[in-house]
């Protein structure tokens, strides 16, 4: 058996059907009504135990995501009575990352985007909603101390002191897009500035040679030149992690929608090529993509991470000449079918989220990670399995992000 499915045979692989895109998606929407009874007033954890998530404070940096399948819920449901129900739990929410930023309750780090886009950001789209609007502006503002002008960057997490604590990681790319709607909505260009000076450091550093990416840039504290990558959530620092190449490919679309920038669209096919090439059999990526089909056919898939391709792909489709459109959209409805197939959730017997097989973090010799949520379903996961969805549904679906 090859170890890596050659691109030529990811097309031999069926596209997903619109019915089939209508019927998981309502699945979805049940799944998210069945659940609003625990995570009304409450959020989800990160990841799933034994397939079903326990409800918690809001709190840690994934609870948006939550919010997010609520107002994917709300926007696909089918009555009324629904709409009413969606639209009240997520307002519910809204209160509770109001109260978040204004009491300024784990703030402090970059995943100010997860937060509050999939929340409040999709309230204010959809509602008008004030409360929404105030909370993921302040948000913004909360984003942009974080900025460093010495290399143009936002530092991830840590406190602002310690040279150690300079860094950025990939996973950025999915923050940046509220600084870009703050200044849609206020009409002030600092939150584009440092936006657009994150994406361009971002872009410069984190992609290697062979299309593969770095989790994560460290960079000098005088000069802000990069010091060395590394991928401390993959299996080593030379791996390739499955997630982050992901939110590269999804951050790359993403930034060339609010840049222009030519050069990000080589960046999208080099990040997505890499991707695409070292998928296992099913289409489903291992946890880090340096994995195969052989001796280490035992690792734990991320079913979230072709969730997150899926939504750069389709993302990314509206930018390109008709044919490399058209081919990614068929990359993205071959992804998908396979998630229907092999790792949606068809039962609430089975698990209250709504794709398993996915990863938070797994220890090896040679990171710095422990344990958590392996082969669990993981909330964003989740989200953007339903948002891929909604996408093929509706093509012309005003994203969030």
């Amino acid at each position: 058996m090859d170890k890596w499915i050659p691109l030529e045979r990811v097309l031999r692989f069926p596209e997903v059907t619109p019915e089939q895109v209508t019927a998981a998606l309502q699945q979805c929407v049940d799944q998210v009504r069945n659940n609003l009874p625990a995570f009304e007033a409450k959020f989800p954890a990160a990841n799933s135990e034994h397939n079903f998530y326990t409800p918690g404070p809001n709190t840690d940096w994934t609870p948006g995501f939550w919010t997010g399948e609520v107002w994917l819920a709300y926007e696909n449901a089918k009555n009324d009575s629904d709409r009413f129900l969606f639209r009240k739990a997520g307002d519910c929410q809204v209160d509770s990352f109001l109260k978040r930023i204004n009491i300024k309750h784990y703030v402090d780090h970059h995943d100010m985007g997860f937060l509050y886009i999939p929340s409040c950001v999709a309230a204010y789209k959809l509602t008008g909603s004030v409360s929404a609007r105030e909370a993921a502006l302040k948000a913004a503002n909360q984003l942009i101390t974080r900025y460093r002008p010495i290399g143009e960057y936002i530092q991830a997490w840590g406190t602002m002191d310690d040279p150690n604590n300079h860094r950025l990681i990939i996973d950025c790319l999915l923050n940046i897009p509220l600084l870009y709607w703050a200044t849609e909505v206020t009409g002030d260009g600092k939150y584009r500035e440092v936006a657009e000076k994150h994406i361009h450091t971002t872009m410069k550093h984190i992609i290697r040679e062979d299309g593969s990416t770095w989790h994560t840039v460290f960079f000098d504290s005088n000069t802000g030149g990069f010091v060395r990558g590394a991928t401390c959530q993959g299996y080593r620092d030379s791996s390739a992690w499955a997630r982050g190449q992901a939110w590269g490919v999804y951050g790359t679309a993403i930034a060339y929608k609010n840049t222009g920038r030519a050069e990000y669209i080589n960046y999208f096919k080099r990040i997505a090529q890499y991707f695409l090439t070292h998928l296992p059999d099913d289409l489903c990526p291992y946890w880090d993509l340096g994995f195969g089909n052989g001796d280490e056919a035992d690792q734990p898939r991320d079913s979230s991470s072709s969730a997150i391709v899926c939504c750069g792909f389709l993302e990314m489709s509206k930018y390109l000449p008709q044919e490399d459109a058209e081919y990614y959209t068929s990359l993205a409805k071959r992804l998908v079918a396979a998630l229907i197939r092999g790792y949606q959730v068809k039962n609430d017997c089975v698990s209250n989220g709504q794709l398993l097989h996915g990863t938070y973090a797994k220890k090896t010799p040679y990171n710095t990670c422990v344990n958590a949520g392996v082969d669990e379903c993981v909330i964003w996961g989740d989200y953007y399995f339903m948002e891929a969805l909604t996408r093929l549904k509706n093509p012309n679906w005003e994203m969030y992000w």
